[in-house]
């Protein structure tokens, strides 16, 4: 019996480099970033990757920065520096809150915001958060940088629209709204993944809600979110708005509920949510 060869190894110091092997390799290279979730495939024989394009010496790429009311994420800045950022937890308090609650401490301190949105992993708490921020993922290879939104960039299942040759480099969020929130529903399970995430903004008389967890991307709906423009969010208007999101997502059923029981959550959380942005 022939053993497997080791993967090959490429580990590019500056941007320049790893894209050029992003470029040499394409999709041959499996790119690592913390890691956390290409692990769990590894380890289930998923994944058994010929090459590994690590970023992990790539200088610049964890900077969390602020210019002109917008936060800027560099693509390996880890869930705990974001979480515990005095400029994400003065400006943008949910979106610090939505990291902060993913898994474990020693998972937070590895995982990468850039991994969590390339892995497209449904079951995660900052895609929907960063969706309702209107936040825009920087895509880069040797072509050049094109900028896309969360919902552009997550197409389904593990899936998204970034290109063999490129590279996920930052996530830009625009000026925090008036008020924002993010409400996780974990069901009883071994795993501290949400089964409803709900992340809702208000800003300007306009609500924003999207739903995550409980489908292949994550669930947002102008127009029921359009029936409270400029209106107050009475209770009789919030109910409204979280029947016809539970009427509209698409769930799915796995370990952590079936699609009955995630319609049911997702009424009571998008509820609560706007309850919680009425003030």
């Amino acid at each position: 019996m022939t053993a497997e060869a080791e993967p090959t190894w490429l580990a590019p110091s500056s941007l320049e480099e790893a894209l050029a092997l992003r470029d040499e390799h394409g999709d041959e290279a499996t790119v690592l970033a913390g890691g956390t979730f290409l692990g769990i495939l590894m380890n289930q024989g998923f994944l058994s990757p010929a090459a590994f394009l690590s970023l992990g010496r790539v200088a610049g790429l964890g900077t969390i920065e602020t210019a002109g009311g917008w936060l800027r994420l560099g693509a390996m800045a880890t869930h705990t520096a974001v979480a515990r950022s005095e400029a994400v937890r003065t400006g943008w308090p949910a979106l610090a809150r939505a990291f902060g609650l993913v898994a474990s401490p020693r998972i937070r301190n590895q995982a990468t915001v850039g991994g969590v949105l390339a892995d497209a992993d449904y079951a995660s708490d900052p895609p929907a958060m960063l969706a309702a921020l209107g936040a825009q993922v920087v895509l880069r290879s040797v072509r050049g940088e094109r900028t896309v939104t969360v919902g552009e960039l997550i197409l389904g299942y593990y899936e998204t629209c970034i290109e063999p040759d490129e590279l996920l480099v930052e996530v830009v969020v625009p000026p925090a709204p008036e008020r924002a929130v993010y409400r996780k529903f974990r069901a009883r399970s071994t795993e501290d993944r949400p089964c409803v995430a709900v992340a809702a903004t208000r800003d300007d008389g306009r609500v924003r809600v999207v739903v995550g967890a409980v489908a292949e991307v994550p669930q947002h709906f102008p127009d029921v979110c359009g029936l409270a423009d400029g209106q107050p969010l009475e209770p009789a208007l919030r109910e409204e708005i979280a029947r016809r999101y539970a009427e509209r997502v698409e769930p799915m059923e796995d370990a952590r509920g079936s699609a009955a029981y995630r319609r049911r959550v997702t009424a009571v959380e998008v509820r609560r949510a706007l309850e919680e942005l009425a003030p």
